[in-house]
């Protein structure tokens, strides 16, 4: 029986939670404005359009200037963490598989940080050259193939050793980057912030960085979400299809690890997202990865938007995190998750 793909109501659903999450992360802040100007602004935009939004010259420039590019920057971080997390949760058929969980953040993390430290003090972390993403992907690459094979090493295979083999090759990644940052504090302080998550801009730069990488990821998911749905009856049964699983499963996983790493190098150590929202997604609009994935995207994007709304308004005008405020969310819910999946773990 063939799968069944997104349903519209669900995929409408989608988009309108972009929107309004967007809509709400350009509007609030330390300087509040109104959310009928922020529409009119954005609209005025398009060419031929002419829209009066009311909005002062100052109101326009905190909008233009500074919040929509860190919207976008967390749309598109959050959409690719949400399909990693549910593309790793498919290729491994282990519900607890996200990116933070199986090392690949880790990687990407320690990866970055080398390439910080071992430039020096001539280079910002809000200014990361082109080629770190790539870097970021080889560890993140690296990290989660240690992980699969710790992880089936031996006779007991199920998914809580993969999991377990993650915790191991996050601390020891952790450990390597937190080497590297004692080795040179003097030249990477902006690590620290880095390290627990932030959408802080230069203008477009990070947007700029992550949706090149961004949309070969996408682009190489997507295409290949239906044969997830194959690999979900076994390897045996997937060959018996017409599928070669490995070559599947390595092409997803890499794709899923670029995703990533791309994200990790512009946005930081962001746990969570690749579990709450796939699970989500799961529990509301069904099993088949024809509709996890693409809605995960969407919700993703949201859920990332909203995280860091909140994180600019809970404390202002200090900021928390953001990757606390989804360890905030994220942790409740990946007992849950613990506890639903005991039959599969055991």
């Amino acid at each position: 029986m063939r799968a069944p793909g997104v349903r519209w109501p669900w995929l409408v659903g989608g988009v309108v939670a972009v929107v309004v999450a967007a809509i709400a992360g350009l509007a609030f802040g330390p300087v509040s404005l109104p959310p009928g100007g922020v529409a009119a602004e954005l609209l005025d935009l398009i060419p031929g359009v002419n829209l009066h939004s009311g909005l002062s010259e100052r109101d326009a420039a905190i909008l233009l200037q500074l919040r929509l590019p860190r919207v976008v920057l967390g749309l598109l971080a959050g959409a690719m963490l949400a399909l990693a997390g549910g593309c790793y949760q498919g290729a491994f058929r282990n519900p607890l598989a996200d990116p933070y969980l199986l090392g690949a953040a880790a990687g990407a993390g320690l990866a970055v940080t080398a390439v910080v430290a071992f430039r020096g003090s001539d280079m910002d972390i809000g200014s990361l050259p082109a080629g770190v993403p790539l870097a970021a992907f080889a560890g993140a690459l690296v990290a989660v193939a240690l992980t699969y094979l710790l992880g089936v090493a031996g006779r007991d295979r199920t998914p809580a050793s993969l999991i377990l083999a993650g915790v191991a090759v996050s601390a020891f990644l952790a450990a390597g980057q937190t080497y590297l940052m004692q080795r040179n504090a003097d030249d990477i302080r902006a690590i620290y912030s880095w390290l627990l998550g932030r959408l802080a801009t230069n203008g477009w730069h990070e947007v700029k960085l992550l949706l090149p990488y961004a949309v070969v990821t996408t682009v190489v998911v997507l295409a290949l979400r239906r044969e997830l749905d194959v690999l979900s009856v076994g390897d045996d049964e997937a060959s018996g299809l017409g599928l070669h699983p490995q070559r599947s499963r390595y092409i997803l996983i890499a794709a899923a690890s670029l995703g990533t790493a791309a994200a990790v190098s512009v946005s930081g150590l962001i746990g969570f997202v690749g579990i709450v929202v796939p699970h989500i997604v799961r529990m509301l609009a069904g099993g088949s990865y024809r509709a996890i994935l693409p809605l995960s995207m969407l919700f993703g994007a949201a859920f990332l938007a909203l995280a860091d709304l909140a994180g600019r308004t809970f404390a202002a005008p200090a900021e928390i995190p953001i990757g606390v405020v989804t360890a905030f969310v994220g942790g409740p819910f990946f007992v849950l998750v613990l506890r639903t999946a005991k039959r599969v773990i055991t």
